[in-house]
């Protein structure tokens, strides 16, 4: 059982450290919403997402103030709006009808955001998958809170290269929807491989058509938590290290066996008091509690960043040789940590890599350090994949597709959740900056390799799963 004292204990870290639970979201299931009539199935998808999360908002206001756990966003989550709308949706604009639905019961509840219009074609794409792919650039120009994602391949399946192709050419088309906003849609549009059903945080959130009617997931973060950590380790090491050089007896460095377990005590803590605000959001709403996903979120403040984390680690910047071994033991730790801290530990779990959501990672961009093919390398073991990533608004859809086609390999032939959410900037090139503006910060624009992939993307059809899937 979790107790008071458990949050009290973690006073320092919310106050000093920017430590907050970064989502409280739930998960709507809206399958019994889906009728031959469109209009009737709007009706249907708005007053059950009212009904169901009328409180959420003011729930997670209240157990914030009680408990003093700064919780940072509500949101929503519901099925794939592909299934949902399948029956009654004949052209793209019908899609749009759903999705300005969808927007006016967010604003109506209050939450910032609502993930779930989306379709899952990792092996292949139905007519109403295809009609809602087509339908994004224009849903997404003309909502607020919508966020889209499409899952594009799996260990399981392989990788459907006719999405993936597809997906370059909507990615284009939503940055020129968008172009007056900086082609800020798409910001709210993410390409996954391997999506997990139950994962709280935007842009690639849905509810899985095998959960529960309505469940509670909570997104914790805390990378100044760690930072402060490590910090303190290494002031505690340079201190060992003086009153040995005074007694003339050799002492060495925080050695990474010190360092991992830091990390992991640290993760454990800040999972706990996710544990604590889910448990009793799931008890005032009614609604079962799902999972706890402890990835580590940066922000755009100043001592919030991954990056830091990494710098603390002993790399200069991110980029640096040594970055990916360096992520890859904070991601294992920091999932080795929170998964003795909560029963039910889901959704993507692990460290995050925004570029214009951690000043750390821009930083590392401006300096040189961090290039786009280098943060494909570190992908491979961290949560997620590309992301947030501003470029050139000229770089060709073909283009696109292939870097969406490489991360999905990625995760393919790993077993892992990977993502792109890209941004092709309109108007924009090398050496141009973006601001986006709240959490989703600003951006540098990086260069893409300008050599082509059109034969390879074009060619249609499915890159077949790798050996180690077959497992049955």
């Amino acid at each position: 059982m979790i107790n008071l004292q458990e949050v009290i204990e973690t006073n320092k870290m919310i106050e000093q450290e920017n430590l907050d639970v970064r989502t409280i979201t739930m998960g709507i299931s809206l399958l019994d919403c889906a009728d031959n009539d469109l209009t009737v199935t709007c009706e249907k998808i708005y007053n059950k997402i009212v009904l169901l999360a009328r409180d959420l908002v003011k729930t997670g206001e209240d157990i914030a103030k009680e408990f003093g756990i700064p919780i940072v966003n509500k949101r929503i989550s519901v099925t794939p709006i592909s299934l949902v709308g399948s029956a009654c949706c004949r052209t793209p604009g019908d899609y749009v009808q759903i999705a300005k639905t969808l927007d006016k019961a967010a604003k109506e509840v209050g939450v910032n955001f609502l993930g779930g219009y989306s379709a899952i074609v990792s092996k292949g794409m139905t007519k109403s998958d295809e009609l809602l792919i087509r339908s994004i650039p224009m849903s997404l120009a003309c909502t607020e809170r919508i966020c889209s994602s499409i899952n594009v391949g799996s260990t399981k399946t392989g990788i459907n290269m006719d999405a993936v192709r597809l997906m370059g050419d909507i990615i284009k088309q939503t940055a020129e929807e968008t172009k007056d906003a900086d082609s800020l849609g798409c910001a709210k549009l993410v390409v996954l491989c391997n999506a997990p059903d139950d994962n709280p945080f935007m842009a690639g959130a849905f509810h899985g058509v095998s959960e529960a009617d309505a469940i509670i997931n909570v997104g914790v973060s805390g990378p100044g938590v760690v930072k402060y950590a490590l910090e303190q380790m290494d002031a505690q090491s340079q201190m060992s290290n003086v009153k040995c050089e005074m007694s003339n007896v050799g002492c060495e460095l925080a050695n990474f066996e010190l360092l991992c377990e830091t990390i992991k005590r640290t993760a454990f803590k800040i999972t706990r008091v996710g544990q604590l605000v889910a448990q009793e959001a799931s008890r005032r709403l009614g609604v079962p509690f799902g999972i706890i996903d402890l990835s580590l979120a940066p922000t755009p403040a100043i001592g919030d960043s991954v990056a830091d984390i990494l710098k603390c680690i002993g790399v200069e910047h991110p980029g640096a040789p040594g970055t990916t071994a360096a992520l890859a033991l904070l991601n294992d730790q920091v999932k080795k940590g929170g998964v003795m801290a909560s029963s039910y530990v889901g959704g993507l779990s692990g460290a995050f890599i925004p570029v214009s959501e951690d000043q750390g990672m821009i930083e590392a961009v401006e300096t040189g350090a961090l290039t786009i093919e280098k943060l494909e390398a570190m992908t491979c073991v961290c949560s997620v994949g590309l992301d947030m990533i501003a470029i050139p608004g000229d770089t060709p859809a073909t283009t696109i597709a292939g870097i969406i086609a490489d991360e999905s390999a990625i995760g393919m032939v790993n077993q892992k959740t990977t993502a792109v959410r890209i941004i092709p900037v309109v108007g924009k090139t090398v050496g141009d900056t973006v601001e986006f503006g709240g959490l989703l910060g600003y951006a540098p624009i990086m260069p893409v390799n300008t050599f082509s992939c059109q034969r390879f993307v074009d060619r249609g059809g499915r890159i077949p799963a790798p050996i180690h899937s077959f497992k049955n």
